[in-house]
Parts: structure tokens; sequence; C-alpha cells
């Protein structure tokens, strides 16, 4: 049964899902979990709702504390990396001089705007001075003397806040990356909704860092979702990766405008190595991991020990790990990767997914131990 759950919009829209009860055995690999009687997944553009997931007990958050300089290199190298600003530099490089702490909160929208090329130095003053007879907020000043935009303050409060989006990255960007172009899209929220219940009943435990996003077919949306929610993660400061799984389709490096020269499949193949992680300055949590070129032999490659090496390696320098599969139908490559996720959660588009598709999909995923958290329809 299929039931509309929340409002729609011409965005984005999710919808509950209830299919039959399918067993996970309690034995499934990297989950210690209990049996689950059955799925119920709802999630609207303003309401999220969970039931029936297998662990009930509440998240907790490990929010990363260490940071990396923005505009760190765009190629991961094997080392931590987040988002943060250790200092404030002007476009000309030199560290910007130290204020008094109580301007601080000011003076660090000054200094970003003038590291983002929209201010010079000498016109933070002119700003202050006029923010003296105003008594308004420096950025509403700096508006009102034209010398920024509504989107260029918008951009530095984001990055005020440690949020890993801004309006000159998402320019950057492709529009399927709707969580970083939008952020404050209905959809984007549905997003966040859905990236909380995933916190909190899969992402609280170190050892469960790794989640495999599949669907019934092709076309359903499943790598949308995907990158999406990756975004969505990395908002949060959480270290994200986004590993594009899918050696038959790829979409990942479309998605977010990259190369795909070496990527999962070079990896897996011995001929590179993690330099082929894709890190983004303007997104500093977050990562990509393309594809690579197609393989003869995406099955036998993802099915190597060195793939699960790999994934436990990253699963050090990340707190979420999200892999993009083939659609079930077209492969059991979403099988190989889901034993080594060890969870998964399926993606299915409204009008075309049939529930008893999706109930087949959970049974074939728990008879090869795989926890599956709950299922996903979309209207994209």
């Amino acid at each position: 049964m299929i039931a509309e759950s929340g409002s729609r919009s011409a965005h984005a829209g999710f919808f509950a899902m209830q299919y039959p009860a399918v067993p996970v055995p309690p034995a499934a690999r990297k989950a210690r979990i209990r049996d689950n009687p059955g799925f119920s997944v709802g999630f609207s553009a303003r309401t999220v709702r969970f039931t029936r997931f297998h662990r009930p007990s509440p998240a907790n958050m490990n929010n990363p504390t260490d940071h990396a300089p923005a505009g760190s290199s765009p190629n991961y190298a094997g080392g931590r990396q987040a988002s943060g600003t250790a200092l404030v530099r002007d476009s000309g490089g030199a560290r910007l001089p130290d204020f008094n702490p109580a301007n601080r909160k000011t003076l660090m929208m000054g200094g970003i705007l003038v590291a983002n090329g929209k201010l010079r130095q000498d016109q933070i003053d002119l700003v202050l001075n006029e923010q003296r007879v105003t008594n308004l907020r420096f950025g509403e000043t700096a508006i009102r003397m034209r010398l920024v935009s509504h989107a260029d303050v918008e951009e530095a409060l984001a990055m005020q806040f440690g949020y890993s989006s801004s309006r000159a990255s998402a320019l950057a960007l492709p529009d399927k990356v709707t969580s970083a172009v939008n952020p404050y899209s209905p959809f984007a929220e549905a997003l966040r909704g859905l990236r909380s219940q995933l916190m909190t009943r899969w992402f609280d435990s170190p050892d469960r860092s790794i989640l495999a996003i599949t669907s019934v077919d092709r076309g359903d949306g499943k790598s949308f979702v995907c990158a999406n929610l990756g975004v969505a993660f990395s908002q949060i400061g959480q270290r994200t990766l986004i590993i594009d799984g899918d050696l038959r389709h790829p979409t990942q490096h479309l998605n977010f405008g990259l190369r795909n020269q070496m990527g999962l499949s070079g990896i897996l193949s011995g001929r590179a190595g993690l330099e082929e992680v894709m890190e983004f300055p303007t997104l500093p949590n977050l990562a990509v991991l393309p594809s690579g070129p197609q393989p003869p032999n995406p099955q036998e490659l993802l099915g190597r020990d060195i793939f699960m090496d790999l994934l436990q390696t990253l699963s050090g320098h990340y707190d979420v790990i999200l892999v993009d599969t083939p659609s079930a139908q077209e492969a059991s490559d979403a099988m190989v990767i889901g034993q080594r996720a060890g969870a998964a959660l399926i993606v299915g588009r409204r009008n075309r997914t049939k529930a008893t598709e999706i109930a087949q999909l959970a049974s074939v995923m728990a008879s090869s131990n795989i926890a599956l958290l709950g299922a996903s329809l979309n209207e994209y």
C-alpha cells in the first residue's frame, strides 16, 4: 500500500510506504540489531516519519571538532579534513589584523566578505563607521551602502555558522545538487528530516558509517537522492563521502561536475589510490569518489577484498559514507555493495515503483544479511 503523506510541492514530495513484514536476521553483518517485524517510512516536504526501525535508541551525534582551512586541495590524499576557517585572509593572502573581541562577530562577517572578494579591506572601516550611525548589523549596513548583495551576506552567514552551502559555490554545481543550489527549498527540508532519522537509526555508532543507496530499477532517483543526502549530511558537520558504486551507469561525477578518470574502478584494479577522492573547498565536509572507467567485470571488482579494505580505510576518515549502487533489477552488484556496507536504503519513484517490488527487494536483502533501514518514494 502506498499512501500520500504530508503536503505536495512543485519541488519535492515523499510518500509513506508499507509492505509485508520482512524479518532481518539478527546476525546481519555489522549491525547488532533486533529482528524487524516490518517497515514503514514516510516523509513529506515538511514532515518526516520513520517507524519500526532497527534501533530505537537515540543518537549520539559526534560533530567533528578538527577543521582544515577553507580552500584546501580538491584532491584527498588520505588525511582528515573538515570545514572551518582557522583564520581569515584578505585577497592578497595577508592575515587580517586582530580586533576587539567585542566586535568579533561583525568583523568576522567583514573578514569573510573580504576573503570572498566581495569587499575591500578599506571598505570595512566605511561600513563600521556607518554602522555606528545606523545601529544595524554589519551585513545589513553593507547592503544599505550597496557594497554587497543579499546573496553575498547570506553566503558569509552560512560560512560563519559552518554551514557548508553557499550561493557562490552552488553556481559551480549542476542543478541536480538541490541541497546546495537551493538549501531552503521544500525538498532540502525533507532531506534534512530524512537525515535526522538516519542519524538516530544508523549513524549513531562509530562502527556504522556506511550506507548503500539502491533502488528497484533504473530511473527511480537513487543517485539523485544519494547526492543530495550527502550534501545534507555535510551541512551538519559530518565528514561525508559519496562513492559512486554504480560501475555500469555512473552519474555522480555528472551530478557534481567532476572529472571521471580513474575513480573507484581504478582503485579496485590497483591502478589508482585515494587521490581519486575529490573534495570541495566550498563544501568543506563533502567528498566524492567517482566510479572511474566502466570495467568489463564490475561485479568481480566489487566482490574483491580490496573493496572491503577500501571501505574500512575510508570509514576511519569519514563519519558518513553513502554508496550509490546499480539498481537491483539491473545487476546483483547492489547486493554485493549492501553486504559490504551492512545496511541499505531503498529509493523508489511515485507512480512507478510498486510496493510489491520493494517488498521483494527487501526480502532478498534480508536473506543476504543486509539491514534495510527503510524505503522512500519520491516524485522526481
